[in-house]
């Protein structure tokens, strides 16, 4: 009952997205804008998208060498984009990450929980760095643009990544977790959190990795962000990067979301509203948000081509007769 609910909630917010993407552009007027997009502005976002998968890598040998498990970094770079090419078919990046966590465990028999702990402290990294980039878009709009709501929006996931910080930090909040065991253990649910939250909390004596680990997470996402300006301006759009840095964190966060299998409608939809309170029209907003999407698409390019050469290299050989 509950995964055909799932389901059901999935394709009405699709449809409701594409209806609303249907309502304010021109299919052919948009086709045009991509078929005159620029393939040197494409390349580059392409181009920064893939380059900053590798220090990602890094990020995450480094937090698990502080878990006592070593690694090397081709083959964690090799997993990374791997989970890429997992997560175009697999509901947003979560599923990626599940192929991370499954693929790792296996090389290290008995530390499930340590890597699922990892992994997803990984994706609370990024978040917190988005929200803090967020934060610096709501100063840089404040008073520049009428942006409405989405700077309240933006707002609300700083105040909330703070209190995720607090929960899973903060000695003082265990007993208050504490209360919650009786309805988790009923739910079944109490096990795998309790793995999960004593992975995140060990890093509390690691805070030199987690400091740096967050550097590095800030500096990418800054970085990354320049991948949506340059699709902006592969389709003719001419704005200050400034504006991306309000538009990109939100939309970072917003693609976490599960509402859609891969974003798909919904990544389109936030293009056009959030690129129109600034002025551009439908049909060059929904082209970015499309571009944008092929340029994420890239990631999992390399990712396929390990696949296939790993799949060949085990194929068996036919014998002699």
């Amino acid at each position: 009952m509950k995964r055909r609910l799932r389901i059901a909630a999935t394709l009405l917010a699709t449809a409701l997205a594409v209806a609303y993407i249907l309502w304010k552009i021109d299919p052919r007027t948009t086709l045009e804008v991509l078929l005159d997009a620029d393939p040197w502005w494409f390349a580059l976002a392409c181009a920064i998208m893939i380059v900053t998968a590798l220090p990602m890598a890094l990020r995450w040998q480094w937090m698990m060498r502080a878990q006592r498990m070593d690694d090397s970094f081709w083959w964690l770079t090799r997993s990374y984009f791997v989970s890429y090419t997992a997560g175009q078919v697999l509901p947003t990046a979560i599923g990626g990450d599940a192929v991370r966590i499954v693929e790792s465990s296996r090389r290290h028999p008995g530390r499930l929980g340590d890597l699922t702990g990892i992994v997803l402290l990984e994706r609370g990294l990024g978040g917190a760095a988005t929200v803090l980039l967020g934060a610096v878009g709501f100063v840089l709009a404040v008073g520049r643009y009428d942006l409405g709501a989405y700077l309240w929006l933006e707002l609300a996931f700083v105040a909330g990544t703070l209190v995720l910080g607090i929960v899973f930090f903060a000695r003082s909040v265990r007993p208050l977790l504490a209360l919650t065991r009786p309805l988790l253990a009923r739910l079944r649910l109490e096990r795998p959190l309790r793995g999960f939250y004593e992975g995140v909390h060990a890093f509390r004596a690691h805070g030199r990795v987690l400091w740096w680990a967050f550097v590095l997470t800030l500096a990418l996402q800054a970085v990354r962000i320049l991948a949506i300006w340059a699709s902006a301006r592969a389709v003719g759009i001419d704005l200050s990067p400034r504006v991306f840095y309000v538009m990109g964190p939100l939309f970072f966060l917003i693609a976490l979301l599960p509402i859609t299998l891969n974003g798909f409608a919904v990544r389109e939809a936030f293009f056009v509203s959030f690129l129109g309170t600034v002025g551009v029209g439908a049909d060059p907003a929904f082209a970015c948000g499309f571009l944008f999407f092929v340029v994420t698409t890239a990631l999992a390019v390399p990712g396929a081509f390990v696949l296939l050469w790993e799949g060949l290299r085990r194929r068996p050989r036919p014998r002699r007769a």
